[in-house]
């Protein structure tokens, strides 16, 4: 994990925040947003760092495909939140990438957990979870057996996702501003 160049800091945060609120506002991320991010997130990197940079961003984007294509393909997330996720991690790299990752996964489910709790439904969330779990030990695919599980389903209990990645990226900014060191 390392601290950002100032432009690819602002970069992630001006990517992130519309797509939040495109996602809050009509649950979807759009394609004009996130494939723009991508190819901008690369040349940036090619900018400022040549060869390197080209490989670094193919690193990040390589490894927030692989955390989130399986996510999509059971249906547990949309698809613009794979493309979002793919354009930051081409951004800021695969190690930066896998800790934004993370913070987005702790306030995901952070949110996830408060959701649950307002709509009365923590009960019925960690049996959701249980079946989850169960299903992926059986090597079945969750959604199959519940349709309340896949992400398009009304029924389901639905957050943003595009929220909590943006929520992710300014929790990395903030760690990084404080414990890593400089970029040079």
């Amino acid at each position: 994990m390392s601290r950002l160049p100032i432009i690819i800091q602002v970069y992630v945060l001006v990517v992130a925040i519309p797509a939040a609120i495109f996602d809050l506002r009509q649950r979807r991320v759009p394609n004009w947003l996130t494939l723009p991010a991508l190819l901008v997130a690369i040349a940036l990197n090619v900018v400022l760092y040549k060869t390197a940079g080209f490989t670094w961003s193919l690193a990040g984007f390589g490894l927030a495909l692989v955390i989130y294509f399986p996510l999509y393909a059971l249906r547990a997330m949309g698809a613009g939140d794979v493309k979002l996720m793919a354009a930051i991690g081409a951004a800021v790299g695969g190690a930066n990438c896998l800790a934004i990752f993370f913070i987005t996964a702790v306030t995901g489910g952070i949110a996830g957990m408060i959701a649950a709790a307002a709509r009365g439904r923590v009960r019925k969330t960690l049996h959701n979870l249980w079946f989850i779990v169960l299903s992926l030990a059986h090597r079945q695919i969750p959604h199959e057996g519940n349709p309340e599980l896949d992400v398009k389903s009304e029924a389901g209990l639905r957050l943003p996702h595009a929220v909590a990645i943006a929520c992710g990226i300014a929790g990395f900014l903030l760690v990084t501003a404080i414990w890593a060191p400089k970029p040079k």
